[in-house]
């Protein structure tokens, strides 16, 4: 995982409401696998801003993937 890659949230964290398939942004990288994503709504807004391990996301992709290439 990059900064500005696209991720979806892979779990709910009802403590942050924040919820499975939850689409942000990676945005800072504290350390080595925790981010600070940001979620935006469709007209661009940030409703939250958040710090969340790697293993809570999974890089989106907007494109076709070679075969044995791996995402992130």
């Amino acid at each position: 995982m990059k900064l500005l890659d696209v991720v979806a949230l892979l779990e709910n964290v009802p403590t942050l409401r924040l919820y499975r398939g939850q689409v942000g942004t990676l945005v800072e990288e504290y350390e080595p696998g925790v981010f600070e994503v940001e979620f935006s709504d469709t007209r661009g807004r940030s409703y939250a801003l958040e710090t969340l391990r790697a293993a809570q996301l999974m890089v989106l992709s907007h494109q076709p993937v070679g075969e044995g290439l791996l995402v992130g």
